[in-house]
């Protein structure tokens, strides 16, 4: 079927033009072409000729984008892979804290997005500074267990953390729509790696049961070589699968996000019941404290997963109203926490356990009460959802300002 006289006769005519080319799309090219050769001084078929051909030209610049940034992954990927298994080595022979094999992950996917990103020197430098200093500090400090040290451990995550955004987001750190989608790709990326790590679980099984038949006995140095390995280059493909925008983790993230905040809102509502019919007292028992503070985090966690994956000019739903529900009953939990931090300080002493709990805490009711003052004026109709989301993205330096506090002075304070 030729269409090529339909065209002619519609030159001027885009709207039967457009019609004709979403009722027959492949005859539409296959004429247009015999007519654009005769009619290439119209101005309207110019149009349709850069329509029709664009995503070839598109598809072809982007293979080549494709293949270098998979090059410079899959280098990446090696790199860390074999960096690990070195500090593995020197873990082995206690001669550094485990915390160290963390360097053999971060920096690598920081370097990936530096190099995805087309970063400025100046943030290239400082990332590249920060992760030298933070590592020679971690192990110039006694390589002891204390409270201190612990908390240094547990802290210096978070800072590289923060410090792999920075990276994440180049040259628009300062942005909030560049720290969103930050925070949007750490969803995907766990979601991503999760999806990953089963299936080299699964193959690992397999390996071990197929060597274990034939009598090798090769566990020992599969998981220390091979399964570490893959446990760190892991992360760099995760890294670059998500960067490319793949449809699987994207489509999948939202629901999950839904799925999660009304299970978290009734599982703590279920606690606090619970909790207060047994009579638990955090003012006493210091276990049940503890638990508080972790509730707090994973509350916080699963709000801003949620928060990240609504659409910035949404319009309210359910799941904000149950957001903003698990935030208060957060918030009233956070204050009694508190509450009864300050009275173990006041009784007990100031420790570096305490003092850092407390830290978090304040951190955490700042970050919730903001993000609770933005919902509060969102369903009022006082303000967009746009809000909502800067509470969270503006907030994440200071998480990072905090975590570098803890870990680069309480074990000079805290000796």
């Amino acid at each position: 079927m030729d269409i090529s006289n339909f065209i002619i006769d519609n030159m001027n005519n885009p709207r039967e033009l457009e019609r004709m080319f979403r009722k027959e799309p492949e005859i539409f090219k296959r004429s247009f072409l015999h007519v654009w050769e005769q009619n290439s001084n119209s101005q309207i078929l110019s149009v349709w000729y850069e329509r029709l051909n664009y995503k070839e030209t598109e598809k072809t610049e982007g293979a080549s984008l494709i293949d270098k940034s998979f090059v410079f992954m899959g280098i990446l990927a090696i790199l860390s892979g074999i960096t690990t298994r070195i500090l593995l080595y020197f873990v082995e022979q206690q001669g550094i804290a485990p915390i160290n094999l963390i360097f053999g992950i971060l920096p690598f996917m920081a370097a990936y997005f530096l190099y995805n990103n087309s970063a400025k020197k100046n943030i290239v430098y400082t990332i590249a500074a920060l992760f030298l200093m933070s590592g020679v500090y971690l192990n110039l400090i006694p390589f002891e267990q204390k409270d201190s040290m612990i908390l240094a451990y547990l802290h210096l995550p978070v800072f590289l953390w923060v410090l792999l955004g920075l990276a994440f987001t180049g040259n628009e750190y300062s942005m909030g729509s560049a720290r969103l989608n930050y925070l949007k790709f750490n969803g995907e990326f766990c979601i991503l790696y999760a999806s990953m790590a089963i299936s080299g679980m699964l193959l690992t099984a397999l390996t071990m049961q197929l060597f274990g038949v034939i009598g090798m006995h090769i566990e020992e140095f599969y998981f220390e070589n091979i399964v570490l390995f893959g446990v760190a280059s892991l992360a760099i493909v995760a890294s670059y699968l998500v960067s490319r925008n793949l449809k699987f983790t994207k489509t999948l993230v939202p629901y999950i996000a839904k799925i999660f905040s009304p299970l978290m809102l009734t599982t703590l509502i279920a606690y606090l019941i619970v909790a207060i019919w047994v009579g638990k007292n955090p003012f006493l028992d210091r276990d049940f404290l503890i638990l508080f503070n972790e509730i707090l985090i994973i509350v916080l966690a699963v709000t801003i997963f949620s928060i990240t994956e609504n659409d910035a000019k949404g319009k309210k739903s359910i799941s904000d109203y149950i957001n903003f529900t698990l935030i208060f009953l957060s918030l009233m939990i956070d204050s009694v926490a508190f509450l009864a931090m300050v009275f173990r300080l006041s009784f007990y002493g100031i420790t570096a356990n305490r003092l850092a709990t407390v830290g978090i805490n304040i951190l955490i009711w700042g970050n919730l009460f903001w993000i609770m003052l933005s919902y509060i004026k969102f369903l009022k109709s006082k303000s967009g959802y746009s809000a909502i989301q800067d509470a969270v993205t503006k907030y994440l330096p200071i998480y990072g300002i905090w975590a570098a506090f803890v870990t680069f002075t309480f074990p000079l304070i805290f000796k």
